[in-house]
């Protein structure tokens, strides 16, 4: 898999600065595109569609949006399935080493072509449930090895592997196997469907990976008292040596359930990524690009995540 084509901001800012909308298709251009998203009621699915308006509208090749997953994204644009994807960056770095989700699969058609915003890993705990057992974090459950009943999106999109490999490289657990083992139990569900298994008490713990200003977070808010937990320094170093993701916090204030006295909560860091066919031409990568520098402001407005597209983070 080649990073050279690696497209950043910081390069086709100059270019776009005399940019308008219209790019003459060039004779190597498909005359369609198929982009992959996210699940319903994720940014990915509101954004893939906002995309696909966007880079129709500027007369770039048709673009059609249609719903993916972080990991059968990454698999589709490789078997020319699908021409652009989103993914997360350490999705990419598995897939180039050949692990987890990747093992025994040779993915080698599929390069990124920018970075869009940062992504966030989170674990939700019904507040009652953590009050009652004494839980502030990721490691309380695995040191008390306690009976969890545990929700995440399915197989296949980011969230899922994002949280196989936290359990995998920093504590050395099947984490589906070790909560069984427990007591406890696991659902793959929908975004919706995991918010509405927390408040009717179905479910203990929800993780899934999000960007900042997460919707679906504020919305289970509404309905029941949450915490979030934190995820150890240590855990998150092992996991960023594996596959590249980073640290970060969520800073109090941004949540009801994270007030402004309180005290941060580190979370795993990724960042949403555009990945594409490896074999398409340089020239409609750029100005795919050019086009996501020019209408920044219809996608701050879709998902206020991308705001960081102003801020360096696509590079």
């Amino acid at each position: 898999m080649k990073l050279s084509r690696f497209i950043t901001f910081a390069i086709i800012l100059a270019l776009s600065l005399t940019a308008v909308p219209g790019y003459p298709a060039e004779p190597d251009w498909p005359a369609q595109l198929r982009f992959l998203s996210g699940p319903p009621g994720g940014s990915w699915f509101t954004l893939g569609t906002e995309l696909s308006g966007i880079w129709t509208g500027d007369g770039l090749p048709k673009t059609t949006s249609y719903q993916g997953g972080g990991v059968s994204n990454i698999l589709n644009v490789h078997a020319k399935r699908a021409d652009l994807a989103f993914s997360v960056t350490s999705l990419f770095n598995a897939a180039l080493k050949g692990e987890a989700d990747f093992k025994g699969r040779s993915v080698d058609n599929v390069v990124i072509m920018t970075n869009l915003y940062s992504q966030y890993t989170y674990f939700i705990m019904r507040k009652d449930f953590a009050v009652r057992n004494k839980i502030t974090s990721v490691e309380d459950i695995i040191d008390k090895k306690l009976a969890v009943r545990f929700a995440t999106l399915r197989p296949g999109t980011s969230s899922e592997l994002v949280i196989k490999a936290l359990f995998d490289k920093a504590y050395g657990l099947d984490y589906k196997k070790a909560l069984q083992d427990w007591g406890g139990s696991v659902e793959y569900v929908s975004y919706d469907g995991g918010a509405d298994l927390l408040a009717d008490n179905h479910v203990d713990c929800f993780a899934f990976s999000v960007g900042k200003s997460a919707s679906v977070i504020m919305n289970i808010e509404n309905s029941i008292d949450i915490v979030l937990l934190q995820v150890s320094q240590t855990a998150l170093d092992k996991l960023s040596e594996a596959y590249g993701t980073f640290s970060l916090t969520i800073e109090p204030g941004t949540y009801k359930s994270l007030p402004k006295d309180s005290e941060p909560v580190r979370a795993i860091g990724d960042y949403t990524c555009i990945i594409a066919r490896n074999d398409l031409p340089d020239s409609l990568l750029q100005s795919l690009v050019k086009s996501i520098k020019l209408h920044s402001n219809k996608l701050t407005e879709a998902v206020k995540d991308t705001l960081e597209l102003t801020q360096g983070t696509a590079e």
